[in-house]
């Protein structure tokens, strides 16, 4: 069954399956929708509790299983391993859209997992994980009674589709992932997709500016399909009553099969508010002080000193003296904010930090940026290479192996923050950072034959380090001299609200990010959208707060592009280091010649001008690479000048008997091959070659000789020849 977006109770019932395996768990979904099966479990170990008040100790996982598809997994090992980037990725948005539902306290071991066993090659598995997670959360025996479900919503052909299935999806311009409760957006992710569009048509051969040999050369348009502001916020408010209309549908049909909930045991939070008093009375003034300085290390060191001085001359308990002087520093950051319009560091509510850019630092590599905002820093370093060097994956809906040929990869070590931590494998955060970058720019290049990697190095990290790798990003393909079809710049927003009032945030630091109530993460051009992602921290959000947030992030956006075009002027290419190339067509009957016999042409053509070439047989479209735009050009005109001088004329129908003049093309130990008018080669004998006795071919022959010969025989294909004396 495929329902639609409108739901009724009797599809749900015809979905969802409770209490019939899994019944260990503490709750259980089984989950049909066509083809598809998941099964979602949690599990919560009641009877222990993490004591840590800042940690939900929650875990999700999303597990696909090979032979939902009717698989093997390939490489050496045979079973499930190692997750894939988007099990991690579709566990990271299970999570995000999950969490926001425990309440606070709640310190409960709780796991909560995902597995495919049977699948539609048309599902949206992300829908669905997120869908049958909640259904499991809402039935289980814990005392939360809200569900989240998603909305995946595409544009195709102008028109906006509900929940597409994946064919659909390609077909769109747009992919905007939501969820939320019967009452909040809780979040929001969004790619536009677009790029660079290519297309080849017959040019006349009557144009002198063209060979007719060369036959057809491209027309490149370009399309960066960014969403503009008006209309996304137009779609969310279209959408989000789906949204909250399916939610529920979801908790009636779901009531009568929730279990029995238990109590659950929650970590007293309360804050004391003697010692909170005493702080804000005696060390507000040294709680600025420490605000004042903002990096992370700093900043807790400063805190901890505060910690230590008060415990010197008072009797209280470490931890709740730690709350309390949290307390204080988030009411006085918010304060600040609302009453004074003013943020820690000193900036006004919509002012981006200071931004310095370094383009092509690292003389070995293809091309690199250095972008530093504030005090949040990437070094994002791009290396191009061909097709084939692209990272090969298969999801569990795709028919084969695919080809992911632009790369985005972004670390995140503890340096960066002043952490003493070892670096070791990608963890679920760079991944999503990483994905989001490459949402964010991959609208706007079109790759032809080529792989782009783009690694972005985290050297310091005080907010906004993904935005950054945006920045970085677009800087370093533009180093790489690789065409973009706009300019692209991202931000991060953040919100502060209480009550009624609240104040929206440009640029936000790590201190705002932590004591503020929405991390928005926008990416885009001066005209739109190309990425986005928005966690809501305190249960929902306007669309009139959203669409104000989406405004200043433009002008933000607009900021920042314009100290970004004004880097790109002054970039200068890592000329003999970074690989350059050339696309044009040539006649496909003139390849062999450019080959040559057993390759040995191309193999010259190689070594003089130090270029690689890479040709499609069957359109004649050829690709150059190398690293001097100079040599690239002499072999093009190499190629080109083949080309032309090998256009076959029609084929000769020979006779025994028949004389023609021919060269000698190739000498070997039993004789000559000689080159006919048409191209055709035959065989002279070294018997053939003189009445005399000849004891060497070289010693009376040579290539490139001009000799009469006549045809003596037929073998097949084969032409024997001899000498005309």
């Amino acid at each position: 069954m495929n329902y639609n977006v409108d739901l009724q109770e009797h599809d749900i019932n015809e979905a969802y399956a409770f209490n019939q395996v899994a019944r260990q768990a503490n709750g259980a979904v089984w989950l049909k929708e066509g083809k598809t099966i998941l099964l979602a479990t949690v599990v919560v170990e009641h009877d222990e509790v993490v004591e840590d008040t800042d940690f939900l100790p929650l875990t999700v996982q999303y597990i696909e299983k090979s032979y939902a598809a009717g698989k093997i997994p390939g490489g050496f090992f045979k079973r499930e391993t190692k997750p894939s980037d988007f099990e991690t990725l579709t566990s990271r948005i299970v999570d995000r859209s999950l969490r926001p539902l425990f309440p606070k306290g709640f310190a409960h071991p709780t796991q909560i997992t995902v597995m495919v066993f049977s699948v539609d090659k048309d599902a949206d598995l992300q829908r669905l994980a997120l869908n049958a997670a909640s259904a499991a959360l809402y039935v289980s025996d814990v005392d939360i009674n809200k569900s989240v479900t998603a909305l995946r919503i595409a544009k195709v052909n102008g028109e906006l589709v509900y929940n597409p299935t994946l064919s659909q999806l390609k077909e769109s311009t747009l992919d905007l992932y939501l969820s939320g409760s019967k009452e909040d957006l809780l979040m929001i992710e969004m790619r536009s997709i677009g790029g660079e569009k290519v297309e080849y048509v017959d040019m006349p051969a009557v144009d002198p500016l063209l060979d007719p040999a060369l036959g057809i050369e491209p027309i490149v348009t370009h399309t960066s399909n960014a969403l503009a502001e008006d209309e996304l916020i137009e779609i969310l408010a279209k959408s989000q009553s789906k949204l909250f209309a399916n939610n529920e549908v979801y908790e009636n049909a779901f009531a009568p099969y929730k279990k029995p909930t238990k109590p659950l045991q929650l970590l007293d939070t309360e804050i004391d508010e003697e010692l909170v008093n005493f702080v804000r009375s005696n060390h507000l003034e040294d709680i600025k002080d420490a605000l004042s300085q903002m990096a992370k290390s700093e900043r807790s060191n400063a805190l901890k000193a505060l910690r230590k001085k008060i415990l010197e001359h008072l009797e209280v308990d470490e931890q709740k003296l730690k709350e309390a002087i949290e307390y204080v520093k988030r009411e006085q950051v918010r304060s600040q904010i609302l009453k004074e319009k003013r943020r820690a560091d000193g900036r006004a509510l919509d002012e981006i930090r200071p931004i310095s850019i370094e383009t092509n630092l690292l003389p070995s590599a293809h091309a690199s940026c250095l972008f530093t905002r504030g005090q949040t820093q990437a070094l994002v370093v791009l290396t191009k290479g061909s097709a084939k060097d692209g990272q090969m994956y298969e999801n569990l809906t795709d028919d084969g192996t695919q080809n992911e040929n632009f790369m985005v990869h972004y670390n995140f070590p503890g340096f960066s923050v002043g952490e003493a931590s070892a670096i070791t494998g990608v963890k679920r955060r760079e991944l999503g950072h990483g994905n989001l970058a490459k949402r964010a720019l991959e609208p706007i290049i079109e790759l032809e034959g080529e792989s782009i990697r783009l690694v972005s190095e985290i050297l310091e990290s005080n907010g906004s380090s993904s935005m950054a790798t945006v920045c970085g990003g677009y800087l370093a393909l533009r180093a790489a001299d690789i065409e973009t079809s706009d300019t692209v710049a991202g931000i991060a927003m953040g919100l502060v609200s209480e009550g009624e009032e609240y104040a929206i945030l440009s640029d936000i630091m790590g201190l705002e990010d932590h004591d503020g109530d929405m991390d928005f993460k926008v990416a885009g051009s001066k005209e739109g959208i190309t990425a986005m992602q928005m966690d809501i921290k305190l249960g929902g959000i306007s669309l009139e707060i959203l669409k104000k947030a989406l405004y200043q992030a433009k002008e933000g956006r607009a900021h920042i592009i314009d100290i970004m075009l004004q880097a790109e002027e002054e970039i200068e290419h890592n000329e003999g280091v970074l690989p350059s190339s050339h696309h044009f067509h040539i006649d496909p009957s003139v390849i062999g010649d450019i080959i040559g016999q057993a390759g040995k042409t191309i193999r010259e053509i190689i070594e003089k001008f130090e270029v690689a070439i890479d040709i499609d047989k069957k359109s004649g479209k050829v690709k150059l690479t190398g690293t001097s735009k100079e040599k690239l050009h002499a072999a093009k005109e190499h190629i080109e000048k083949i080309a032309k001088n090998s256009v076959k004329q029609p084929k000769i129908e020979y006779h025994v008997g028949d004389r023609y003049k021919g060269k000698v093309k190739r000498i070997v130990d039993f004789g000559a091959f000689v080159e006919l008018p048409d191209g055709t080669d035959g065989l002279l004998h070294i018997s053939k070659i003189s009445k005399d006795r000849v004891e060497n071919v070289r010693d009376v022959l040579k290539e490139g000789d001009e000799i009469e010969v006549e045809i003596i025989e037929f073998k097949g294909n084969k032409i024997s020849l001899a000498k005309v004396n």
